[in-house]
């Protein structure tokens, strides 16, 4: 790693920070974080307001914790048996960056303290790092620390517990493959208004309503009542598209409920005033009816609209999933495809409220599995080229590479090597099969031809007992009972297997070509 000169919370060490990638953003990175969303730290390195998240990381990193780190620090450096020092470093290829709130003086130790949280210490006793945290120490450990001593603390000895870690290749694989996500979606994105909290709108208030009834209706304000309240009625917007509408919504549906209600009390206060008002009762029942109404469209509208946009907002982050992974597979060949890979969009959409809430955790989860297909798809190319340099000529024995490529590549390498040896092995046992199945059908048709003709069966121990002489006199045996006897020696007389397998593949084709002769010999 390359220690930088700067001192943490100063100018220059945030002015470093918006240069690159930073331990503290990693989990946000990730979705892991609990205090900035992924959606929301692309949006500020996007627009160029990062200064948000860096006064947020200097509120809560910095004088949140400074003193339970300075009371912590003797704790952490008795457990390591080494001195600690802040420092600020960047990794060898000068990207990823960190900010150690301990370091020893050889680098290969990393402390990082947090202030005490129930639910962090629970994740430490049970010997992990909890979510929110793990892909900080990941990337501190991946800037150059061999390993890491997380701790969560009050400043006590009593309320502090720890657990250490070590880098493995694969944390290192994916935050890699995480930035990199990260790089692509932030070259495309694409700037959403960020909306306040969305508060809904009431309809207008209603007048008080107001009956006195003595044997007949003395007083009321029914009919100004009656009109107010059918134009507010009539304009409640039921056409829902933003978190506004749906809160809006919701409001007047209370509203309504809130409507019928009073007309309700007011009926019954009025019954209690005189036994029946024909024209007063069928007025409030018309209004309570109309509230009634619009109540329960508005509570389908809502649950329907909001049913549509989750379905939405699901298919076309599936469609997303489906393009990236026709991207990659159109990379690989043809031949070799992407294993399905599982995207849980609706568990990540589980209990979520509003439409900005939706988008997020969707957008999450799909940045998680292109990260995961990404990394796959890494594999599949190396393990590709490993196929095509050490499986030369042995095509045929892969057919199952489909299978094949997810392997580790070391595996796969062993695979094919004991594959092709197998191959060899039995394809040797084969020919020598077929040439002792040969030697023994030409020896068993001398033995009928000596007993037609015995002087072959003289030419025959002399070619077990002598070098084939070139001058040899030929005319003593047909050609036909040449090559028998020379395949009969060259079996006898070659030991080493390399030849063997040479001459005996030959003889192969010699056989066949004898046995041609043979026929026409006899035919003749």
């Amino acid at each position: 790693m390359e220690i930088k000169n700067v001192v943490q919370g100063s100018d220059e060490w945030l002015a470093l920070r918006s240069n690159h990638p930073t331990a503290s953003e990693a989990s946000a990175m990730m979705g892991a974080s609990k205090n900035v969303s992924r959606s929301e730290l692309l949006r500020m390195k996007a627009t160029g307001s990062e200064k948000e998240y860096s006064d947020w990381v200097l509120k809560n990193l910095f004088e949140k914790g400074h003193e339970i780190e300075a009371m912590a620090r003797p704790f952490a450096e008795k457990i390591i048996g080494e001195d600690l020092y802040p420092a600020t470093a960047i990794d060898d290829e000068g990207y990823l960056l960190s900010s150690y709130d301990g370091l020893t003086m050889m680098e290969s130790v990393c402390w990082e303290c947090k202030s005490w949280n129930e639910q962090k210490a629970a994740a430490v006793r049970d010997g992990s790092i909890p979510d929110e945290d793990y892909w900080q120490v990941i990337q501190q450990l991946s800037v150059g620390a061999d390993k890491c001593l997380y701790m969560v603390t009050d400043g006590t000895e009593e309320k502090t517990v720890y657990v250490w870690k070590e880098l493995t290749g694969d944390d290192y694989k994916s935050l890699m493959a995480g930035w990199a996500q990260f790089a692509d979606d932030l070259a495309n994105y694409t700037p959403v208004d960020v909306e306040p909290e969305v508060v809904g709108k009431t309809p207008e208030t209603l007048p008080a309503l107001h009956i006195e009834l003595s044997g007949m209706v003395k007083a009321s304000n029914l009919i100004e009542f009656k009109s107010t309240a059918m134009s507010v009625i009539d304009a409640v917007n039921t056409e829902l598209q933003t978190d506004l509408d749906f809160a809006t919504a919701e409001k007047a549906v209370k509203w309504c409920k809130d409507v019928e209600t009073r007309l309700v009390a007011a009926k019954d206060h009025a019954l209690g005033q005189t036994a029946s008002i024909d024209e007063l009762f069928r007025t409030l029942d018309e209004i309570k009816e109309e509230a009634r109404t619009k109540r329960l469209e508005l509570e389908r509208l809502v649950k329907a609209r909001k049913q549509s946009i989750r379905d939405e907002i699901l298919m076309g982050a599936k469609q997303a999933l489906s393009d990236h992974i026709a991207t990659i597979n159109a990379g690989l060949g043809g031949k070799i495809q992407m294993p399905v890979i599982q995207a849980d969009f609706a568990g990540a959409m589980k209990g979520k409220k509003t439409v900005t809430s939706l988008h997020d955790a969707v957008d999450t989860e799909l940045a998680r599995v292109k990260i995961e297909s990404n990394q796959l798809a890494d594999k599949i190319r190396i393990n590709l080229e490993s196929l095509r340099a050490d499986a030369v000529g042995y095509e045929s024995l892969f057919a199952d590479a489909q299978q094949l490529v997810t392997k580790d590549n070391d595996d796969l390498k062993n695979l094919i090597a004991a594959r092709i040896a197998e191959h060899k092995a039995e394809e040797e046992k084969r020919l020598d099969s077929e040439r002792e199945r040969i030697r023994k059908e030409e020896v068993e048709k001398l033995k009928i031809e000596n007993k037609v003709n015995p002087s072959t069966e003289v030419e025959h121990e002399k070619a077990q007992e002598e070098p084939v002489n070139k001058n040899t006199d030929a005319g003593k045996i047909s050609p036909t009972q040449s090559v028998r006897l020379f395949t009969v020696s060259a079996y006898t007389e070659v030991k080493d297997a390399e030849i063997m397998k040479v001459i005996g593949d030959a003889l192969l084709i010699i056989g066949v070509r004898a046995r041609v002769f043979v026929e026409r010999d006899k035919a003749a």
